[in-house]
């Protein structure tokens, strides 16, 4: 009897649940993209435009073969984490003698925020973020994460009335391309910081000043920032310095302490290998959309003083290295889908001499680097030179397919052969090897994005790696190894903002 009393109940629960999502669903598709939570409650109430809700649902499965992407490399099995008798990792990378390099893994990431506006100056800001991992094998797992607190800060300021702005507490930063700070969106956990940051804003340059502490992801721990690995810099940046481009200068320095390695979460990916105090300074030219007809060029380029803990000499190396990225192409937006072809280079010293005292092996600090050494994320810039050829076209309105062809060189062959984060790759055969032949390989990617509505994304993508002399010899280098392989990536993504 009770059954026959609630049942109408929970119909009209479920038929008022399905009329409300129908809703905030139409209403989104005419009404301009600032969420679709966000736009039903601003439709339905003048004073939920105070307020800020809204949010994310990301789902993604990959398949590698060969070489597995961000590989862990800690021993010793985390807790919640599979056991494993040999975890993956980077040094059995394109190895075919039964190594574990190949790995599947399904992804889904929950992201739900809330920010409150009274007025314009005053802003109050908290996101929370749930994810699960499945299948993943490598250990630890750098997505293992399950539930945090993402951000949380507060923001004075109205850059229309005064022109200095200050946010303080658990936030993004994001400065030029992402190449050495950033939020590393691609990953499940993302990266942020506990800090403090002022920004300096006239209609003529902007410039900030930020001091603070990455947080360092730890599976079933509330996240905390590594308080002896303290993250600074300054940031200017001026779009009427040159009218036709973007003009930025910054200066960057890390400063971890011998603490730094076991202080908040030792051998877990985000936290220092050693003791430094690296400082980098560049500057970066982009030009603007529209202002050189269909072409376009960014240009970056970065040195770094400082020094490094070397514990296995037992003193400190000085830091001497550098970095340039550079990219330039051409778009006929007058033609059918809008095709641009593009060349590029990506590349970052390596060390000459590991005897020398001088560390000449470039520094990533806290970039994105997902995309801009290939979509596999099997190296990063540091000893490598990689130019690039690319191709996309946009054949449907939210519909882009593009295509990548990257070459690996390692920069210097007396350094080693770096995964996109941690060490360099030291075992199996890996190692340095002064007389082998530098060519890495070579990477074909190819993408496709289609976002039909402003709240729906929907990617796929596949990349092959084809391996070159340099991975080759040092794999046959140990007869156990047998022969050096390609390696295979694809992923399929579904992304809902609300």
């Amino acid at each position: 009897m009770a059954a026959d009393i609630h049942q109408p109940n929970a119909v009209m629960t479920a038929k008022a649940l399905f009329a409300a999502v129908v809703l905030l669903l139409a209403t989104a598709a005419e009404s301009a993209n600032t969420g679709l939570l966000n736009n039903w409650l601003r439709k339905e109430s003048e004073a939920a435009r105070a307020w800020d809700f809204g949010g994310e649902f990301r789902l993604r499965y990959a398949n590698s073969e060969g070489a597995v992407p961000a590989a862990g490399t800690m021993t010793a099995t985390p807790s919640g984490a599979k056991p494993l008798t040999t975890p993956i990792n980077p040094n059995t990378d394109f190895i075919g003698g039964g190594q574990p390099n190949n790995n599947e893994e399904l992804w889904v990431r929950e992201k739900f925020h809330a920010g409150y506006s009274p007025v314009s100056w005053f802003t109050v800001f908290a996101e929370a973020r749930r994810n699960n991992e499945f299948w993943d094998e490598r250990a630890p797992s750098p997505d293992a994460d399950e539930c945090d607190l993402q951000q949380a800060f507060i923001q004075l300021g109205d850059p229309g009335q005064f022109p200095l702005v200050a946010k303080a507490g658990r936030q993004e930063l994001i400065y030029g391309d992402q190449r050495f700070v950033g939020i590393s969106g691609w990953s499940v956990t993302g990266r942020v910081f506990d800090a403090v940051r002022l920004r300096f804003v006239t209609d003529a340059f902007a410039v900030d000043a930020f001091a603070g502490h990455v947080v360092v992801p730890r599976q079933n721990h509330f996240n905390e920032s590594n308080d002896h690995d303290w993250f600074s810099g300054v940031y200017a940046s001026s779009q009427k310095l040159l009218p036709w481009q973007e003009t930025q200068l910054y200066f960057l320095a890390r400063n971890a302490d011998t603490n730094a390695v076991s202080a908040a979460a030792p051998h877990v990916p985000g936290t220092p290998a050693t003791a430094r105090d690296i400082y980098t300074v560049g500057m970066r030219f982009k030009s603007l959309p529209g202002k050189l007809g269909g072409w376009d060029y960014c240009v970056e380029a970065a040195g770094q003083s400082g020094s490094i803990n070397n514990s296995t000499l037992g003193r400190r190396l000085d830091q001497e290295s550098y970095a340039v990225f550079g990219n330039g192409g051409y778009t006929w937006s007058h033609v059918w889908g809008a095709p641009r072809l593009g060349v590029g280079y990506e590349g970052g010293s390596g060390d000459s001499n590991s005897t020398d005292g001088k560390s000449e092996t470039f520094e990533n600090l806290f970039g994105t680097s997902h995309g801009f050494y290939g979509q596999m994320d099997l190296f990063c810039q540091r000893n490598m030179h990689i130019p690039r050829v690319s191709a996309s076209l946009t054949p449907l309105k939210g519909l882009a397919v593009a295509v990548d062809c990257l070459g690996f060189w390692l920069a210097d062959t007396n350094d080693l052969l770096y995964p996109e984060l941690g060490n360099g790759r030291n075992a199996n055969g890996y190692g340095i090897h002064p007389a082998f032949d530098s060519h890495v390989g070579t990477e074909v990617d190819v993408v496709t994005r289609y976002s039909p509505l402003p709240w729906l994304k929907l990617e796929a993508g596949y990349g092959h790696f084809f391996i070159g002399d340099y991975i080759r010899q040092s794999v046959r280098s140990v007869a156990a190894n047998g022969d050096a392989e390609d390696a295979n990536w694809c992923y399929v993504q579904t992304t809902i903002s609300f």
